[in-house]
């Protein structure tokens, strides 16, 4: 039996959810698989994903992508499954009901931020995060901004 080393294997990300670092503090990222059927990770492949309003919840002890849409495969007819159906995200129990503790009581919020091949499998970065004022957020695009400005001087200078 061969042994596997993860770091050699490639990392692709495929879809990111810019807007939950915009919404949101991340306070903690988790790695999670996801139960896809194949025409959807054909579909993946092609880069037809939108992450935009997906978010998590847990139900029944087991993690569930919501709103995720995969836009159906051109070639898959009849195996082609609902775009926006809830995904199981595969965890150990351990981790779930650990984060289920973190959501009911502290007011966190699982959103997932990015979505990547990590070798052949698919997997969904998890953030649990807590939602922003919006003075937090003018703040951080003020940040932003000023890193912004400050690299364009650094490129100009150099």
């Amino acid at each position: 039996m061969e042994v596997i080393h993860l770091e050699k294997q490639g990392v692709k990300v495929m879809a990111r959810n810019q807007e939950a670092y915009h919404e949101y503090f991340v306070e903690e990222e988790m790695e999670a698989g996801i139960e896809l059927c194949g025409t959807e990770v054909k579909s993946i492949r092609q880069g037809t994903l939108n992450l935009k309003d997906a978010w998590c919840g847990i139900k029944d002890g087991q993690l569930l992508l919501n709103q995720m849409h995969i836009s159906p495969y051109d070639h898959g007819n009849r195996f082609n499954v609902d775009s926006r159906r809830p995904r199981r995200l595969l965890m150990h129990k351990r981790e779930i009901m650990r984060l289920l503790g973190k959501v009911k009581q502290d007011g966190y919020s699982l959103i997932p931020l990015s979505v990547y091949f990590k070798g052949s499998r698919v997997k969904i970065k998890v953030g649990l995060c807590k939602g922003k004022k919006l003075y937090d957020k003018r703040q951080s695009a003020a940040e932003r901004d000023a890193k912004r400005q400050i690299d364009r001087a650094m490129k100009e200078r150099y």
